[in-house]
């Protein structure tokens, strides 16, 4: 690739605000960073120490999104609800996974979650997935994503290499992460 496509491809990210997710040089799968899905000031301080060992996968429970728009939308109104209505510094989840096939960056590697209980959450890094996975599969993009997210999370040094995946349901009492998805990550290797 010329020194001017490779200029032109980088004007082009920095454009679309996805620079900073990629400026580290280790190739990881686009996130859609806080700014670009609208979201709140996170009141959160609390670091998480990296790199963890753990991986809690959930679900919202809540609506699905297959596009950006209806994801971006969906984020917001997760984040409302914790930081409004359960009182959060911010949305529970470190990361959320869209079913158009996108990662929305919610407290990002370096941020102590809300998404497990006090046990957990100084340990793990939380995705959630959008959406209810009860009766349905995740399609296949999304599931991409959270594994493209987890390679990137290991390569940056916030998981450690030897990271386990846990289901939701696995260390609390919740159906989360619903039958079909946590019949998915159990077929993981990382799945523990």
């Amino acid at each position: 690739m010329s020194r001017f496509c490779v200029l032109l491809a980088w004007a082009f990210l920095a454009h679309l605000g996805l620079d900073e997710a990629q400026q580290n040089q280790i190739c990881c799968g686009p996130i859609v960073p806080r700014r670009e899905w609208k979201a709140l000031a996170s009141e959160c301080s609390q670091k998480l120490e990296v790199p963890v060992s753990y991986v809690v996968v959930s679900h919202t429970a809540g609506s699905s999104c297959d596009t950006p728009a209806l994801c971006m939308q969906q984020a917001q109104n997760v984040q409302h609800y914790h930081a409004r209505t359960l009182g959060f510094c911010d949305v529970g989840y470190n990361f959320l996974i869209g079913e158009d096939g996108l990662v929305y960056e919610g407290r990002g590697w370096n941020i102590k979650g809300d998404h497990t209980g006090h046990f957990w959450n100084p340990i793990s890094i939380g995705i959630t997935f959008m959406g209810n996975y009860m009766e349905r599969s995740p399609p296949p993009r999304a599931l991409r994503a959270a594994k493209s997210l987890l390679a990137c999370g290991v390569a940056q040094g916030a998981l450690s290499p030897n990271y386990k995946v846990k289901g939701h349901r696995d260390v609390q009492k919740t159906l989360s992460p619903g039958d079909q998805l946590y019949e998915i990550i159990r077929t993981w290797p990382e799945y523990e």
